[in-house]
């Protein structure tokens, strides 16, 4: 099967949707939680939505690196182009049942997400980003509603977007040398996806995080007219197998110019 990029999208919108379901009936029913070998928890909604993700991706030909089938020991050769997997982002927000989990599923090209689905299935939320731009909408039933283009926004003073689960004591003081006014805490990829349309401007991790969890939201968040480096000020790259996958500490921004700003006051702190 040879998709176009319009293609490639809509059939990961439609993978996200199917997972999303998988997953609500999961978490309407009590939850059993496993721990895996790097002590993150794990539920059967997870393997389960990524199962379904899968049935709908393979059939284009493209390599997929899925959370779950890593864990499992399932690594393909990538490539230049596969889809990346997180069926379940967010499974502790999952376990507590606050509904900020997402389902993602990112397109990488050389080294870079082009393309990527954020879902929210208790909410329906759905933000999409790729080479035509960014725009969210509503999943009801199965269907889209109220779709409409997103893009970054600025506000008199910066508002930004911490980690409800991953907080890290540098944070205040990024806050304070930034002149932040607010944040606003929220789990899950949903991070990238309130600065893709305006509600905040930065998002600055300081916690480990995988490629999986990123891939998303960042083409989302670029889309969307963002940016997203890493400490060093340079582009997020992709494919980091002899890393297993691991994300370096990054900063997710409105601009590419805040960005690295706040990747610049990250490493002060840091060090």
């Amino acid at each position: 099967m040879t998709a176009s990029s319009a293609e490639l999208t809509d059939l990961s919108v439609k993978a996200a949707i199917a997972a999303a379901e998988v997953i609500c009936a999961v978490y309407h029913r009590p939850i059993h939680v496993e721990t895996k070998a790097d002590g993150s928890p794990v539920t059967e909604a997870d393997a389960a939505a990524e199962a379904v993700i899968i049935q709908y991706l393979q059939g284009t030909g493209i390599p997929i690196l899925g959370e779950e089938s890593v864990a499992a020991g399932i690594v393909p050769t990538l490539g230049e182009r596969y889809f990346v997997v997180d069926p379940l982002d967010g499974t502790k927000e999952f376990i507590k049942r606050n509904g900020e989990f997402t389902v993602n599923i990112g397109l990488v090209e050389h080294g870079r997400p082009v393309m990527g689905v954020v879902l929210a299935p208790t909410t329906g939320e759905l933000f999409v980003g790729d080479n035509r731009g960014a725009w969210t909408a509503k999943v009801v039933d199965g269907a889209l509603t109220e779709t409409h283009a997103i893009s970054v926004g600025w506000l008199s003073r910066l508002r930004i977007v911490a980690s409800r689960s991953h907080g890290h004591h540098a944070l205040e003081k990024l806050c304070q040398t930034l002149d932040v006014e607010s944040d606003v805490s929220v789990g899950s990829s949903l991070k990238f996806c309130l600065l893709a349309r305006g509600d905040a401007q930065l998002y600055p991790r300081f916690t480990p995080t995988c490629e999986w969890d990123t891939a998303a939201g960042q083409a989302v968040l670029e889309a969307a007219g963002g940016a997203v480096v890493t400490l060093d000020g340079e582009a997020m790259r992709y494919g980091k197998h002899d890393l297993g996958f691991l994300n370096p500490y990054f900063v997710a921004a409105a601009s590419l110019e805040l960005a690295q700003k706040a990747a610049t006051q990250m490493r002060i702190l840091l060090s």
